[in-house]
């Protein structure tokens, strides 16, 4: 079974499949005809599908796992890597693996000779319904999570649900957590018709934990028609596109603070989605019910990570944010529910911040 999508911005298709991994390759090839492909993926990745894929070494790229690897040091590896392969204009890299290596070959893809065509196979659950698909690629730094980076539309995208069987059960979680997200900015993203997340990702728990494939196909459909709906109207995140940051900006902070060495993203994102319903409830944004509607969902899901900001310093947490690349000169912007699935910008003070991190804010 197939499913395919279409983004207007880079005028580039996403097939979502549920057909045998090794069709991926078939697919791939089919695509880019005679052109040379130069994947770059992680260790795990290749060492689960290199045979299935039939990966020749000579044409790939091999990152360690995990965040910590998403920096200029690798980055540059990748790009002399490519230029020793002897890539031009004409050939293709293809980003086989999560977030990390979606990102990586990407932004290597955006800079080499001022950009060339790449494409996205996600392998996670997480780079399936958010990361591989929008164009942002992008290097952390010491401090600052996401701080180097270029907008860069890839050439197609081959989802295949079954990459998720090898996956373990914190990156299933890790993955859900960033699905979660869309339940709450469903009616903010100005798509063209309901697609009841809320109602659905409540009834669906245990077949997405089951890896149900009509289910999984289902939920990254609705993920991406929402996400697809959002970067079609604003690419380069100036206005409608910051409401896919709901939680992400403690998150960021908390994966730095911890140098990205506790949490996965998706963890980070639902403690940061526990910090945004408290601030939104306590500013009197939503109502109690809804406030407590949201925290069971994500609690549903298996994470105990409410009031988690609380176990590291508030001041120190603070900084971290106001290097978030949407805050302003004084102030830190956090996108917060403002009514059932839907989410503005709101703009805080370092002190009003403080406050919320403390437990010291009184509710109005």
């Amino acid at each position: 079974m197939k499913q395919n999508l279409h983004v207007e911005v880079g005028n580039y298709n996403i097939e979502i499949s549920n057909e045998n991994v090794g069709s991926v390759l078939d697919e791939l090839k089919l695509f880019v005809g005679d052109k040379r492909c130069f994947f770059v993926t992680d260790k795990n990745v290749y060492k689960l599908y290199r045979n299935v894929l039939g990966l020749d070494s000579k044409e790939v790229f091999i990152l360690p796992p995990g965040e910590k690897e998403k920096n200029f040091k690798n980055y540059i590896k990748i790009l002399e890597a490519m230029e020793q392969a002897g890539l031009t204009r004409e050939d293709t890299v293809v980003a086989l693996g999560g977030g990390v290596v979606g990102d990586m070959a990407g932004f290597a893809a955006a800079t080499y000779m001022r950009g060339i065509d790449y494409i996205q196979i996600p392998t996670t659950l997480l780079s399936m319904v958010d990361s591989s698909v929008g164009g942002k690629t992008a290097i952390d730094m010491k401090d600052a999570k996401n701080i180097v980076g270029a907008f860069h539309q890839p050439k197609a995208v081959f989802i295949n649900i079954n990459f998720l069987s090898t996956l373990d059960k914190r990156q299933l979680m890790s993955g859900l957590g960033e699905i979660l997200k869309y339940a709450f900015i469903e009616d903010s993203c100005g798509y063209k018709q309901s697609v009841f997340m809320f109602e659905y990702l409540t009834l669906c728990c245990e077949k997405l934990f089951a890896l149900d494939s009509i289910t999984l196909m289902r939920v990254i459909d609705y993920c991406l028609k929402l996400k697809i709906e959002v970067v079609n109207k604003d690419e380069k995140e100036a206005s409608l596109r910051r409401i896919l940051n709901l939680g992400h900006t403690l998150a960021h902070a908390l994966e730095t603070v911890t140098k990205y060495k506790k949490y996965t993203h998706g963890e980070a994102v639902v403690a940061g989605l526990f910090f945004a319903f408290e601030v939104a409830y306590k500013k009197g944004l939503i109502s109690y019910s809804y406030y407590r509607l949201s925290t069971e969902l994500l609690s549903k899901y298996g994470f105990n990570l409410k009031d988690e900001w609380k176990k590291y310093d508030s001041d120190l947490l603070a900084e971290i944010m106001k290097k978030d690349k949407k805050a302003l000169k004084d102030k830190m912007v956090f996108i917060l529910p403002c009514d059932k699935k839907l989410v503005k910008e709101v703009k805080l003070s370092k002190g009003e911040v403080l406050g919320f991190l403390k437990g010291e804010y009184l509710q109005r």
